[in-house]
């Protein structure tokens, strides 16, 4: 399998609704199935319309034979950001103080249901973050996902938990992760 990658920037990634869409209902459409709002395309749609307008936004999308088979994206954590709201107990002092070059909040990674467990979702991991200036990565991942923690944030579970301000948002482990250790992970 040749994987090529493509990089989108805010404004060119709101050109690629359609396929970011596409992608997302392949990667979570047992989770749409289900009927749980937050999982709704729309309600998935409305989150990444307003995701694409925060600076640095960094969309990475995985292609096979020219069709797009996975897809991640994050941006800076900035000072005035929303990330840190609905924390469940706070972490140490500081950990949440942001100035837009410390953290990068890796916001969504997902791969269509035909090409999992085929190393897409790490490949695009390694895109993503590996030419990232940030000391370290965030991702809220939901406790039964194995994957985000074997695969992409090894060992670095805070032990604090988060509920987002979306409607109808779960609650998040939250994962972080040091990003001079996913410099050239395998």
């Amino acid at each position: 399998m040749n994987l090529a990658f493509r990089r989108f920037d805010g404004a060119a990634a709101r050109d690629e609704r359609d396929t970011i869409e596409a992608v997302y209902r392949g990667a979570y459409w047992a989770s749409i199935e289900a009927g749980d709002p937050f999982n709704s395309p729309e309600g998935f749609m409305t989150r990444f319309d307003s995701y694409t307008s925060v600076p640095g936004f960094d969309l990475m999308v995985a292609y096979v034979d020219g069709a797009a088979v996975g897809q991640a994206w994050g941006w800076p954590l900035g000072p005035q950001n929303r990330w840190w709201e609905g924390l469940v107990s706070e972490p140490e002092p500081g950990f949440t103080s942001e100035d837009g070059t410390r953290t990068f909040a890796l916001s969504e990674i997902m791969v269509v249901r035909e090409f999992t467990g085929r190393g897409v979702a790490h490949a695009l991991h390694d895109e993503l973050l590996g030419g990232r200036s940030e000391t370290r990565a965030t991702l809220l991942a939901e406790s039964d996902n194995d994957s985000a923690y074997r695969a992409y944030f090894t060992g670095v579970a805070q032990g604090f938990q988060i509920r987002p301000h979306w409607p109808d948002a779960p609650l998040f482990d939250v994962l972080m992760l040091p990003l001079s250790l996913s410099k050239g992970a395998e």
